[in-house]
């Protein structure tokens, strides 16, 4: 992956995502627009084989820059629950199958 920055304005910034796709950049996309300050966030990717996505991102009231890295602190926030929720999950799964437990939360 390689980032580069097309555009920056004191309100906005248009980033070059190389190497990634739809999967990173529609997670960015959807988390940058949780944020009440995000005026727009939205990406394209002019060719699906060549892998330069385009993001943009514009805000109102606070640097693009800070809404880029709170919403990345919160996929990673996320990222780390899914994991600790998952392995939770996966340690009672195999009490119910190994006949340590009765029930689940299933």
């Amino acid at each position: 992956m390689q980032v580069r920055v097309l555009e920056k304005k004191e309100n906005e910034v248009v980033l070059e995502i190389e190497g990634e796709g739809h999967t990173l950049c529609n997670l960015l996309e959807s988390v940058l627009l949780e944020d009440e300050e995000v005026e727009f966030a939205g990406y394209t990717i002019s060719h699906p084989l060549v892998g330069k996505p385009i993001l943009r991102v514009r805000t109102k009231g606070k640097e693009p820059k800070e809404a880029l890295k709170e919403a990345l602190t919160k996929i990673i926030w996320r990222g780390r629950k899914f994991r600790e929720e998952f392995e939770r999950a996966l340690k009672e799964h195999d009490e119910v199958s190994s006949g340590k437990k009765t029930s689940t939360s299933f």
